[in-house]
Parts: C-alpha cells; structure tokens; sequence
C-alpha cells in the first residue's frame, strides 16, 4: 500500500548510490534494488482513472494511452517501473542502473535473488490500521470529540 512515487525516490537514490559516502557522478556505485509486492501498490484520490501513460510506436497513427488502471491489470510491475524510470538521471547510465532494479509483484522472490538480499529498507509510508483491526478496548479508550452545547456560547 505505497504510492509508487515515493518507491522510486527511494529506489532511484540507492539505485544510483547517492546514500554511499563514496558516490562521485561518474562513477557506477549504485546497489542492486529488489522491490515485492508491486501488485499492492496505492494511488491517492483518482489517480487509477485519471493518470495516463503515453507511448508512440513510431508508425503514423502510434500514438497510444492508457490509464494506469488499465496498464496494472496488464503488467503489476510497469507503474514502478516507469516511476523509477523517470526518476534516474536522463544520461548513459540510466540503462545500467535499470538492469539493477528487480521488480516482483508478489512476495516470491528467487531464490539467487533473495540469498543475495542484505539490507531491507523500511517503508517509505506508515500503512494505516483500518477501522476492523482495531479491538474494542481500543476503541473505547480512544478519546472523544466533546462539543459544547450552545447555551455556553456567547451571544
């Protein structure tokens, strides 16, 4: 349940490296970034009907658009992989840091992938409890909005 933006602002720093003392411009410092469950990703507001991507064949008339809902059903890993995309630099090096990026859209992972995995990075976004998970003592010991009445407001 994480908005694919900020997954790739993630994946795009340690993609390239930025997060090592070591980074210098020129240099290929970046890790090897694997990103699971990628079917679960969360869109706010509208954006599953309203957010088009675009791409052109090359043949007149190849121009083609499609909602990111559309393009989820298709392929669960391309809204991550586009966000990533658009976020490396727009150089050489964007197509070697791509072949580092390791997208899964659910939790199975391979096995030469996953004995090669050292660090998990933590959430970008807390997931919040929905109103079921909640047991009942916490509900009643939540605070309560207290509205006064409008006999104490002045007139």
């Amino acid at each position: 349940m994480q908005p694919p933006g900020k997954i790739a602002s993630l994946c795009a720093v340690h993609l390239q490296g930025l997060h090592k003392p070591v980074y210098h411009a020129l240099s290929d410092c970046g890790d090897h970034v694997v990103v699971k469950n990628t079917r679960h990703i969360a869109f706010s507001g509208n954006k599953w009907e309203q957010k088009v991507y675009s791409s052109h064949t090359g043949y007149p008339g190849g121009f083609r658009q499609v909602t990111a809902a559309t393009l989820h059903r298709k392929d669960p890993t391309a809204i991550v992989r586009l966000a990533v995309y658009g976020m490396l630099p727009k150089n050489l090096h964007r197509r070697t840091m791509m072949e580092r990026l390791h997208i899964f859209p659910e939790e199975d992972i391979p096995e030469e992938i996953l004995k090669n995995l050292v660090i998990e990075l933590k959430q970008p976004r807390i997931i919040p409890r929905r109103l079921d998970e909640y047991s009942q003592e916490e509900v009643e010991a939540y605070p309560k909005l207290w509205i006064p009445s409008t006999d104490y407001l002045p007139q």
